[in-house]
């Protein structure tokens, strides 16, 4: 099982970016997926996650909601994570990661099993 990571770069600060996360090896349909972030020097942190219940679950970290949208296609295969009104502190490396075992929107890193290579995004101020 490999998640690919893609869709970062440098932009300036108020741009958009889109991020995706391709599976392969095994479908995630019905599994949580998410993204985190690890800016230089600091700790990986939680970003966004959707899970897979009877109705669509999400979950943002306080920093990025209301500008950041996570959205998956119902195969499971692959993940996005829609980047408005970027920030300067939104730089980093930005990791997908998939659940074998849960449903719901985690947001531990703990309860990923399968992460991405990661893809650096930079904002300029």
């Amino acid at each position: 099982v490999q998640l690919q990571a893609s869709g970062g770069g440098l932009v300036q600060a108020g741009e958009s970016l889109r991020l995706s996360c391709a599976a392969s090896g095994r479908s995630f349909s019905g599994n949580s997926m998410a993204w985190f972030r690890q800016a230089q020097g600091k700790e990986r942190e939680f970003v966004s996650a959707i899970g897979w219940s009877e109705d669509t679950d999400y979950a943002y970290s306080d920093s990025v909601k209301g500008r950041f949208t996570i959205s998956r296609d119902s195969g499971g295969h692959t993940l996005y994570l829609q980047m408005n009104s970027l920030k300067p502190e939104d730089t980093a490396v930005y990791y997908c990661a998939a659940s074998r075992v849960f449903r719901t929107p985690e947001k531990m890193r703990q309860r990923y099993d399968y992460w991405g290579q990661g893809t650096q995004v930079t904002v300029s101020s």
